[in-house]
């Protein structure tokens, strides 16, 4: 009771500016109880150290949604040095911004100090490339500088869990109402700063079904080519956030009608004017959001392996027209498929293994004769590669009859499964195994020759 009460003390006297619009708890029904133990116990820490500490964005945003936000962000007045003091379970980490990583248990809550603008009297100073993207930024300031230097309006609120009151600068909670998402200040200067904002606009869109402003998404088009200048690490990253964020098929059209797809997976806009390879890429989207909705594990790597199928189907077909056997020019088409994946964005190699076990498989669910299907059944990697057949089989790449009969034979008895299986087709017949001929033995050299 005494650290809660001196924790107002300090949150309200000190740090609580006068300009702030406070919303109370009455207004906004976010309890204390209802954010992580850790992110509330390392917001009231800091302020009983003399520190202003709130939790801040997307976690406020999607508490106001009525959502469970999956991970916790924290805002101080604190420096990295100062935080890292205090906790004894935490790191600093970054370049680009330096970020303190506070652990509790299994939970680990991130923590920022106050961003300041670039010509804050500060002796750390921006640095930007060319296009006026920020590469190092450590310019520390107020509580209402770093709520100006928050993206959108959506995520500058800042909740505190001792007061149980929300702080909103920029009319985050008004536009959440109105479902609207608005860039704070120019989008353009702001989208060169950090163009993963582009991709951050149509994540949140989607996933949270936001209609973005149409002062904020006019630049997006025009400067869609500055994500190449993003390392490929962080362009991944945010592309796993949209993949795996629930609403992946609606992600992926909002990216289309924005012009942001290009680069990111090759030739997905060529794929999704195939009416087949649309069909594929959307089927295997919704199936993804369905088991993240339902809290099923997904795997990315099955996720990739669908996306880029089509790009290693027509390869493969290519292979098998200029004289190739089936499994030589399913491996050759794979290689091509990674070669160009490589140049636009790279996937890492543990989900580039899944990939191509799930591709490899698929001839296999054609031989359906002899022990074959039974070698099948027991491959470790045998539900991923028939979940993809189901996808090809639904898509109308394959005949439905292919995958309604594996439905059916991994769940037969063996009498049931015996009579299933099919005959080689004509001509195949079993190669006979050709006896070694008995090689004779050199004959002996006639005496007196060499």
């Amino acid at each position: 009771m005494i650290r809660r009460f001196l924790g107002k003390v300090f949150s309200g006297r000190l740090f609580r500016p006068a300009q702030s619009k406070a919303m109370p708890f009455s207004k906004h029904r976010i309890a204390r109880d209802r954010i992580s133990r850790c992110a509330a116990t390392t917001c009231e820490t800091l302020q009983q150290h003399g520190h202003a500490a709130y939790v801040v964005g997307g976690a406020v945003r999607d508490l106001m949604l009525g959502r469970d936000p999956k991970d916790y962000d924290v805002a101080t007045s604190a420096s990295p040095e100062q935080v890292r003091a205090i906790f004894r379970r935490s790191r600093i980490i970054g370049r680009r911004f330096r970020l303190v990583h506070v652990m509790c248990g299994s939970e680990t809550v991130e923590v920022a100090t106050f961003r300041g603008s670039a010509d804050s009297g500060t002796d750390e100073r921006q640095t930007t490339d060319e296009h006026g993207r920020i590469l190092r930024d450590n310019v520390f300031g107020s509580l209402e500088d770093d709520a100006r230097r928050r993206d959108f309006t959506v995520n500058a609120m800042f909740y505190d869990p001792v007061r149980e009151e929300v702080l909103d600068y920029h009319h985050g909670v008004p536009d959440l109402k109105a479902r609207k998402l608005r860039m704070i200040g120019d989008a353009a200067q702001r989208y060169r700063e950090d163009p993963i904002r582009m991709l951050r606009a149509v994540r949140l869109a989607a996933s949270r079904g936001l209609e973005i402003e149409a002062r904020t998404r006019k630049p997006i088009r025009e400067l869609a080519d500055l994500l190449h200048n993003v390392p490929q690490a962080r362009v991944f990253d945010e592309m796993m956030k949209l993949l795996l964020s629930g609403h992946a098929a609606e992600g992926v059209r909002r990216l289309r009608k924005e012009g942001l797809h290009h680069g990111l997976l090759p030739l997905l806009d060529a794929i999704l004017e195939q009416p087949l390879g649309e069909r594929f890429v959307m089927r295997a989207l919704e199936n993804t959001d369905r088991r993240i909705n339902a809290d099923k594990p997904v795997s990315p790597g099955f996720l990739f392996a669908a996306l880029l199928w089509h790009e290693v189907l027509t390869a493969w077909k290519q292979a098998e027209a200029r004289g190739l056997n089936t499994m030589p020019a399913l491996f050759h088409a794979m290689d091509q498929a990674g070669q160009l994946q490589a140049e636009q964005l790279a996937i890492p190699r543990r989900y580039g293994g899944d990939m191509k076990e799930i591709w490899a498989l698929q001839p296999r669910f054609l031989n359906r004769f002899g022990r074959r299907p039974y070698h099948l059944l027991v491959h470790q990697r045998f539900r991923a590669g028939y979940d993809f057949l189901l996808l090809r089989c639904e898509s109308g790449e394959l005949d439905a009859e292919i995958g309604e009969w594996w439905k059916k034979f991994q769940h037969a008895d063996e009498a049931t499964r015996a009579g299933m299986l099919l005959k080689e087709a004509p001509g195949v017949g079993k190669k006979r195994r050709r006896r070694p001929r008995l090689r004779k033995s050199p004959a002996a050299p006639e005496q007196g020759t060499a």
